[in-house]
């Protein structure tokens, strides 16, 4: 017999509701406020930092301020000391972090980076720069390099991207048409290094020299002598100060306003400086040497106030949260990723990556993510002993909020994430 199509028909699908869900875009402002005035002073900085919504509601309520007086028993209290207790309490965190919290690291293949408000550029070693964002390490732009020449050393800020590619200045507009403007008065026979401040950029030259560029004319607007040896690294300041280290191991300091240099400091082993950063918010010059020498100098005094040697071999890079006058975070060929007291040079932390509970995850541009736990070296530990497939040299590093990016070789990138508990504060 043949068989016959059960009658049993499918039940009707669910009519939707007519009711409008609920949410948080759709309370009333008064609710939300009702909502935050239950929030501890933590939480309550943090849902100020989601939106834009949510901060107009918080200021306007003024709900940061009352919190405050009232944990601190003040009848009233001016915007700019919440601001400085805020600033003051995200320091702190941020200090634990580094020192004591758990560590997860993603990794990449990309190259060297810089780290701005959450977006990452990479590109020495590339044909093409990426700019990528922190969240779910998406690609969001993409600047081809001219006539495949080798881009030296680059920065970014919210409009453009400056490169020092080859013997030229470039600029790659991120709003508008992404055009590459070569200056046309840009040529020199070798930049070492490049840093920009809007509105010039400066090169490190091999003959000793610091050529400063004016980015809306396009010439070379100085050229200031600072070493007999080639330059090798370079910090600006946003007082006009241009400081630069030498293969000699010496730091000239110029200011842009003349074409002269002011000041010199000398690191007492007398090898390469490698890598520099000036911190404005103490006048401290930070330096690493070739020697593995981590030292600190006093810009109202330029007397030397530490210098630490924190690794066997050469300090690659180091660097600070802006407005952090606490912690130096330092990387350099051993692999080991070391957090510094700013003002004494003492080692707070050592970190390596602890490749035990690894996996991973595919993006389409960056490839597959691996994720990994950091664990800290205690201070008797042997860096030595543990092996160097770990602990790749760190050629270059940023520092954010509680995370640090590192590349390594020139192979991939690392995001170190310091995560902790406000309970252990």
């Amino acid at each position: 017999m043949e068989r016959t199509r059960s009658s049993r028909r499918s039940p009707p699908p669910k009519k939707r509701s007519s009711k409008p869900r609920a949410t948080i875009e759709s309370l009333n402002g008064d609710i939300i406020c009702i909502i935050f005035s239950s929030l501890g002073f933590f939480d309550l900085v943090r849902c100020s930092a989601v939106c834009n919504s949510w901060n107009a509601i918080i200021n306007r309520c003024k709900l940061l301020q009352l919190l405050y007086c009232k944990l601190h028993g003040f009848s009233n209290t001016s915007g700019s000391s919440l601001r400085l207790h805020l600033e003051e309490l995200a320091m702190k965190h941020h200090r634990f972090a580094l020192e004591e919290s758990r560590i997860d690291i993603d990794q990449w293949k990309a190259h060297s980076c810089r780290m701005k408000r959450g977006l990452i550029l990479t590109g020495v070693g590339d044909k093409v720069m990426r700019l990528w964002s922190l969240e779910g390490y998406k690609c969001v732009e993409e600047y081809s390099l001219p006539n495949a020449a080798s881009l030296v050393d680059f920065d970014f800020d919210e409009s453009k991207i400056v490169g020092l590619v080859g013997t030229r200045i470039c600029i790659w507009r991120r709003n508008g048409l992404r055009s590459v403007f070569p200056s046309l008065e840009g040529t020199f026979m070798k930049g070492l290094c490049m840093r920009y401040f809007d509105p010039e950029a400066v090169v490190g030259c091999e003959d000793g020299t610091a050529r400063v560029f004016d980015m809306y004319s396009r010439k070379c607007s100085q050229i200031i002598r600072m070493h007999c040896a080639p330059v090798t690294s370079l910090s600006l300041s946003e007082d006009q100060l241009i400081i630069s280290g030498s293969s000699l191991g010496s730091i000239a300091i110029a200011g842009l306003s003349s074409d002269q240099r002011v000041a010199t400091l000398r690191s007492t082993d007398c090898t390469g400086i490698k890598t520099l950063c000036y911190n404005p918010c103490s006048r401290l010059v930070f330096a690493g040497t070739t020697a593995g020498y981590a030292s600190c100098w006093d810009l109202r005094t330029m007397k030397s106030l530490w210098e630490t040697r924190i690794s066997p071999n050469v300090v690659y890079s180091l660097q600070h949260l802006q407005n952090d006058t606490s912690t130096l975070v330092v990387g350099g060929i051993d692999g080991a990723l070391r957090v510094l007291d700013q003002n004494t040079g003492e080692v707070l932390s050592r970190c390596v990556m602890d490749i035990g509970s690894a996996s991973s995850s595919s993006n389409k541009v960056s490839g597959v993510i691996e994720r990994n736990e950091g664990r800290r070296l205690s201070a008797g530990c042997c860096i030595d002993r543990i092996p160097k497939t770990i602990r790749p040299p760190i050629t270059c590093l940023a520092v954010g909020m509680k995370k640090v990016v590192t590349t390594h070789n020139s192979k991939y990138i690392r995001l170190w994430k310091f995560n902790y508990s406000d309970k252990y504060l």
